[in-house]
């Protein structure tokens, strides 16, 4: 019977439990895994790729750079928080783990995760991220695309019981103001490719410049799209395939910044992609082209399989 996952799970409910307890030693990490501290080293680093000690600085860190960019705190009370005793050590720390000071990353977050040979990471907003037992498979975010479905609709029922029958039979004239104020049809397919190009920016980082989607021409889009599809096609089977989708990331596009899952992500996208489709495909039905009805996945679905 081989016990070093046992001990590895252990190791990960006691560092969860005492992240913040800077005065608890690795020799009484050890003690209490029963382990001598020699053999409790070698158990952990079998088992993580990774010594503790340097396990759990790394998860400091990750936490440290999630409250950078999410937070007003000071960098001396993060180092602080991080286990460090300056401003200075914390800094040259968080430079080799990052690539840029503390003060850099506030203004211009990125992704969290530190590279590990372990895949755990620190999980906002305040624990481990376990991939062996904490992964999302499709079938999970697929399920709850449908309980949030189902949780929408009961909302907006219990709603509609404060209406008049007056106005619950008044027929509804549709605006799309409050998503899309001004929306055209080429303003609305900017937007849905603009989406995909947009988060993928956003993950990796980078700014993304809203000012591309104003009359932007058909061969213009054309182009965007065959580069963003694709990538953001990628991107969503890589987070899937490895069981992601309840990975974090940073959208510093947000003020302040914000956390979000790539499966709410996924799931944000393409809620309001439906949205914007039947608008799409309700203009493009009055200007006379109606081949592609109103577009219902079931039929795309029968015939891709």
């Amino acid at each position: 019977m081989n016990p070093q996952p046992d001990t590895f799970l252990a190791f990960i409910d006691d560092l969860a439990a005492d992240l913040d307890d800077h005065d608890s030693t690795a020799d009484e990490r050890a003690q209490r895994q029963f382990l001598s501290r020699s053999h409790f080293d070698r158990v952990i680093s079998a088992t993580a790729g990774e010594p503790p000690t340097a396990f759990r600085r790394r998860i400091l860190m990750e936490r440290a750079a999630f409250r950078l960019a999410t937070g007003t705190d000071g960098i001396l009370r993060l180092a602080v928080e991080a286990g460090y005793s300056s401003h200075e050590a914390f800094t040259r720390a968080f430079q080799r783990a990052f690539g840029v000071a503390p003060s850099a990353w506030r203004s211009q977050p990125g992704q969290i995760q530190i590279a590990s040979p372990n895949d755990v990471h620190f999980h906002p907003p305040g624990g481990l991220r376990l991939p062996a037992t904490s992964e999302e498979n499709t079938m999970n975010l697929l399920v709850r695309m449908v309980e949030h479905h189902l949780w929408l609709v009961r909302e907006m029922v219990d709603r509609a019981s404060k209406l008049d029958d007056a106005t619950l039979d008044k027929p509804i004239e549709l605006s799309v103001e409050q998503l899309d104020p001004g929306a055209t049809t080429r303003s609305l397919l900017s937007r849905l490719v603009g989406q995909m190009d947009m988060w993928q920016n956003v993950i990796n980082g980078r700014d993304y410049d809203m000012s591309i989607e104003k009359h932007e021409s058909i061969p213009d889009l054309r182009r965007r799209l065959e580069i963003a599809g694709p990538a953001f096609l990628a991107e969503v089977k890589r987070v899937a395939e490895g069981g992601r989708l309840d990975e974090t990331f940073i959208d510093a596009s947000c003020q302040p910044p914000e956390v979000f899952t790539y499966g709410g992500l996924i799931a944000h996208v393409l809620t309001f992609a439906a949205h914007r489709r039947l608008l799409v495909l309700g203009a493009l039905e009055s200007a006379g082209i109606t081949d592609l009805g109103n577009g219902d996945p079931r039929l795309w679905v029968a015939e891709a399989a």
